[in-house]
């Protein structure tokens, strides 16, 4: 019984390992040990017992990771989603206690925290990607690696790592040093070479062609999801302070950009048809002397409505738009409807967005610009497809005003600088309210805002055109490592005689050691 507490407890701690390798802890080397450490739980664990410890491991790092899905709808919505996610780290843990002990156990046990991402990223509903635990390794020495084998990759080798040092500390505990030495050298010591070799060869790289951008944040009135009611505050407070860019432009205290970019909701007026606003942009554009990318929510067919994010010119008004793919549900549309509006009573706030198609490209005063709104840039496959498409850049509108002053803008600001590494394009985060950033292709955040303050970024910013490696591959590995790992799951369940009925008398004793 004091084996199971003290395991129970080691589960725990292991989440809340995870959890402080996120922003704005940024403690990014604890991902590693929280993984060593639940390996270490789950070694010589019953497939029941290896669900259960999961999923106490991954409730701990669920639960304080995503509080701000609650902040101003209550804790039901954040507790019933992070309830939701943490299954994912059951099933690691499930396919854990079956593979732990084969040949290779650390690449086995690191496929499964791959394949088990994947899939939370995909179900229920468009699935939910956020607290991959690539997304905390922005500030790690592993990030070069994102390039090469892209954000799966880099959760990859992270669990990796994780996994060889359970593998050291189960050769030390058995006096087995030679395999001690192997089981950390190997899965430890390749990921950090690798990546520190890509890190020295990226240093040297041509920049190439450059653009000068400018990233706009005019703030928003007030704090809260009723922040909307006062559209118009919204939309002046961008246009106030794109005006104010433009004089500081003719004043020679800030150079001409060819690329502004505003963010998602900057105007919740639809400017296709209302006059007023139309008008407004149409002078902010002038002013400028250059095309705005304008976030805008459009009144669509049915009582629906678009998120959209359009360009608008100084000469000919709107033009190219892309419209959001990836729709978040229980937010822009409401999935289960009579349920959910059961369960809570803002779930009736939710939207009812239709969603759009196309590539995710639009070109912006001659430059092609991966446009990921907001949740967009959780998704490996939307942003891969927007730069094999030809973007240039990636851009992230987002609206974070409905979320506080809470972690969220902080864990998306990484995850854009994984994006950034990964396909080796700049990124522009223009957010209504902060955290607004210009990050360079290798990742560095160049320049960033505070939170709730009206402000404008104005950069030079590389022009990638060069696939990686990561963007040619796409999901390729991620798919190939699910398949991969069927068969080694098999083989331990054959081994561990737990997959077949009958595999043996099970005595009181064995019982109670399958369950614990």
């Amino acid at each position: 019984m004091a084996g199971a507490l003290f395991r129970c407890a080691a589960a725990t701690g292991s989440g809340a390992l995870l959890f402080l390798s996120f922003p704005p802890l940024t403690m990014w080397f604890l991902a590693p040990v929280g993984i060593a450490v639940l390996t270490l739980v789950l070694r010589g664990r019953s497939l029941r017992a290896g669900f259960g410890y999961g999923y106490l491991a991954g409730l701990a790092f669920f639960v304080p990771l995503l509080p701000w899905v609650g902040v101003y709808v209550g804790a039901v919505p954040w507790l019933i989603l992070a309830a939701i996610e943490a299954v994912a780290v059951a099933l690691f843990g499930l396919i854990t206690a079956a593979v732990g002990r084969l040949p290779g156990a650390a690449m086995w046990v690191s496929g499964a925290w791959v394949v088990t991402e994947a899939i939370r990223s995909r179900v229920p509903f468009g699935g939910f990607p956020w607290g991959r635990i690539a997304f905390g390794q922005a500030d790690g020495p592993l990030l070069p690696l994102a390039g090469i084998v892209g954000a799966p990759g880099l959760s990859f080798a992270t669990a990796l790592v994780g996994a060889g040092l359970a593998g050291c500390v189960v050769g030390l505990r058995s006096h087995r040093w030679r395999s001690a030495v192997v089981a950390g050298t190997i899965p430890v010591g390749v990921p950090l070479l690798v990546a520190l070799v890509l890190s020295a060869g990226s240093s040297s790289t041509d920049a190439g062609t450059t653009a000068t951008a400018a990233v706009v944040q005019g703030n928003v009135p007030r704090l809260g999801l009723d922040f909307n009611a006062q559209r118009r505050a919204v939309l002046d407070n961008h246009l106030a302070r794109t005006e104010q860019l433009a004089a500081d432009v003719a004043a020679g205290r800030a150079p001409r950009p060819s690329l502004v970019i505003w963010p998602e909701n900057a105007s919740d007026i639809d400017p296709l048809r209302n006059r007023d606003a139309a008008a407004r942009l149409d002078a902010a554009a002038r002013s400028m002397g250059t095309p705005i990318l304008v976030g805008a929510v459009l009144v669509g067919e049915g009582g629906t409505t678009v998120n959209s994010v359009m360009v608008w010119d100084p000469a000919r008004g709107p033009g190219e738009q892309h419209i959001k793919r990836q729709l978040v549900p229980f937010g822009e549309y409401l999935p289960l409807r009579p349920v959910m509006t059961a369960l809570s009573p803002y779930a009736k706030q939710a939207g009812n967005f239709v969603a759009g198609t196309g590539d995710g490209v639009v070109d912006l005063n001659g430059v092609p610009l991966a446009v990921a709104t907001c949740y967009e840039i959780a998704f490996d496959d939307l942003v891969t497809e927007s730069v094999r498409a030809g973007a240039q850049v990636i851009t992230v509108p987002t609206n974070n005003a409905t979320f506080g002053r809470t972690d969220m803008t902080y864990q998306q600001l990484a995850m854009s600088r994984i994006r950034a590494v990964e396909h080796g394009r700049s990124v522009l985060i223009a957010a209504t309210s902060g955290v607004s950033a210009i990050i360079a292709p290798d990742g560095t955040v160049q320049q960033q805002t505070a939170l709730f303050t009206a402000d404008a970024l104005v950069g030079e910013i590389a022009l990638g055109t060069d696939l990686t490696w990561a963007t040619r591959l796409g999901s390729v590995p991620e798919v190939a490592l699910s398949f991969l790992l069927v068969p080694v799951f098999v083989t331990g369940l054959r081994r561990s005689g737990r997959g077949r009925p009958g595999g043996g008398p099970v005595t009181s004793v064995t019982a109670r050691q399958q369950l614990l």
